[in-house]
């Protein structure tokens, strides 16, 4: 059977994004953080009259351990809230699983799947700057003879002169052949700084345009890849256009990915099309009954502080799930038929169950709970804003299990296989 293909995945993830954006948007939500923000504010309002008790003397003690337990069970109360505001939106968004999905248009158009490349700046920016060259190498100062100041005193004076000049010309001649063998080395060394330079520019440009050459590839193969995919997004298009069985197939897989079940009740789909008979066989997988919560309410107890739950009827937890698959018949159908526009599909073979565990067995094992065959002339002739699900799979000739919560095949002798 056709399962979920790339143009499917893509458009699945992009719609459970956009669901979980709208959730946090949605007035239930608002209600939901209100819930915390109370729970968070009575937290805080018991810890701090907590801390007031303990540091309060023995006269203030047993009002301010009032003031803290008042504070305690505010605070489980607004737990209590919270979950129950929690299972109240879950619930919810079980019983309306139908109803959420008939004021979207489920025609998907293929033209907006096409994909642009997008290339990040290149990331080594750095090596686009030139090396700025050394600073020159200066020239050490050239030593300059001093003559020596006259000699003070009354005797031997011009001999001390003598003396002194001696000295200080032997000493400014050593300098300055010091001085003239370091400016024979000036050369050598500002051609070595200037070699160091260039070596480096040279490596530089090296890196550069080695990793202008790995961009430009990174780059060459995001665009190929993005080639590739609308490649086959026209393939696809054109397919359709033929009616072709793979086409036929992907485009409802794309379908049926942008329907995003809630997080608690999601549903998964396999079908096969066929084109002699422009029939789908669509076979819907839902969770088991365990996965859908049976908890009637929380309730919080000040004479035990503790938090207890209830559990819903039985009968309610039946008519709960039988519900929900009802509704994931119908919801499957429209979805199928508002989509294809083109009138590919004129009739749908399905089936919604279950895949659980067989007790008898041990091994896994389906059970259906709806079959049903509809005609898009009829089903689209319904107005599914009105109707009562399970009144509508009767009218269609369904057969329905009578006890899908107790996981009861239904009965599908003379009903088409999906």
């Amino acid at each position: 059977m056709a399962r979920r293909g790339f143009f499917a995945e893509m458009q699945h993830q992009a719609q459970v994004a956009a669901r979980d954006n709208e959730r946090a948007q949605a007035a239930r939500a608002r209600q939901y953080a209100a819930a915390v923000r109370e729970s968070d504010r009575a937290h805080k309002a018991a810890e701090r009259a907590a801390v007031q008790a303990s540091r309060a003397s023995a006269a203030d003690r047993k009002q301010l351990e009032k003031a803290a337990k008042d504070a305690h069970q505010a605070a489980m109360q607004a737990d209590v809230d919270e979950r129950n505001s929690r299972l109240e939106s879950t619930y919810e968004e079980i019983d309306t699983l139908l109803a959420a999905t008939l004021d979207v248009d489920d025609f998907v158009d293929l033209e907006a799947l096409r994909q642009t490349a997008e290339h990040p700046p290149f990331d080594k920016p750095i090596l686009e700057t030139p090396i700025l060259p050394p600073p020159p190498i200066p020239d050490p100062p050239e030593p300059r003879y001093v003559e020596p100041a006259a000699p003070t005193g009354l005797f031997g004076k011009k001999k001390k002169h003598e003396e002194a000049s001696a000295a200080a010309r032997a000493e400014f001649e050593a300098a300055h052949r010091g001085w003239q063998a370091e400016m024979g080395l000036q050369p050598g060394r500002r051609q070595a700084v200037a070699e160091e330079h260039a070596n480096a520019e040279v490596s530089r440009v090296q890196h550069l345009e080695a990793e202008r050459t790995r961009y430009a590839a990174e780059c060459a193969a995001r665009e190929a890849e993005v080639a590739e995919q609308n490649g086959a997004l026209d393939a696809l298009i054109a397919n359709l256009g033929y009616g072709t069985t793979e086409a036929v197939e992907e485009y409802i897989s794309i379908v049926l990915s942008n329907s995003v079940y809630p997080e608690h009740f999601p549903v998964r789909h396999e079908f096969t099309f066929d084109p002699g008979t422009a029939e789908l066989a669509l076979r819907c997988l839902v969770p088991g009954p365990n996965a859908v919560p049976t908890t009637k309410a929380y309730k919080y107890a000040k004479g035990t502080d503790e938090v207890t739950e209830t559990d819903l009827p039985q009968k309610a937890q039946k008519d709960r799930y039988a519900s929900a698959v009802n509704q994931v018949a119908l919801r499957s159908l429209h979805e199928v038929f508002e989509a294809d526009r083109r009138g590919l599909v004129r009739s749908i073979a399905l089936q919604v169950g279950t895949e659980t565990i067989d007790p008898a067995t041990g091994v896994e094992a389906y059970v259906p709970f709806v079959a049903v065959g509809a005609d898009r002339a009829t089903f689209t002739s319904f107005d599914l804003s009105a109707v009562v699900p399970a009144a509508t799979l009767a009218h269609l000739g369904a057969a329905v299990s009578k006890n899908p919560h107790g996981l009861v095949h239904a009965d599908l002798s003379g009903v088409r296989k999906a």
